[in-house]
């Protein structure tokens, strides 16, 4: 069986996308699905009460297992989460991030396109190291996180072009 790699989209793909987008708390879901790699579900969920500005967390309750975590405030949406909740139903999430990114971008993505994307991001642009990653999607394996993290033949050149560069 050949397994497809998911689609993902990179972070100016992502910023064409919110532009192009008029309604200000669907920006916010799909800011919270790539920057802080949240599920579809986890978003309509969140209320401003999972906000804790002070520490800088956000409290995600009865994630994927049932399980809740505390996971950083990613510095792109820390000032757009007064915006919470964001009364975006599923479906309508769905549907619309489906429609913008074929306008936008000629691609056919899904809302969980987002939360790949976003731990690509910062796997290979951010060089974060995977279990903090594994940590911020809330995966109990990492096996699942190595799933979700691709590594795009750009990023693949550029780091075997940048050992032989001399120091």
């Amino acid at each position: 069986m050949e397994l497809k790699i998911p689609e993902t989209i990179t972070e100016d793909e992502l910023l064409s996308i919110i532009k192009s987008t008029k309604k200000t708390k669907t920006k916010l879901a799909y800011m919270l699905g790539f920057y802080q790699c949240l599920r579809i579900s986890e978003v309509v969920n969140l209320t401003s009460k999972d906000i804790d500005k002070a520490r800088g967390y956000i409290h995600i309750k009865k994630g994927k297992g049932n399980k809740d975590r505390d996971i950083p405030i990613m510095l792109p949406i820390k000032n757009k989460l007064n915006h919470l909740p964001v009364k975006v139903g599923v479906r309508a999430l769905q549907k619309s991030i489906k429609a913008i990114s074929e306008k936008v971008l000629g691609k056919d993505i899904h809302f969980h396109t987002l939360r790949h994307s976003g731990a690509t991001h910062y796997l290979n642009e951010k060089g974060i190291d995977i279990r903090f990653i594994q940590q911020l999607l809330g995966h109990s394996r990492l096996d699942t996180t190595q799933i979700y993290t691709h590594i795009t033949p750009k990023n693949l050149k550029e780091k075997f072009d940048n050992i032989w560069k001399s120091p």
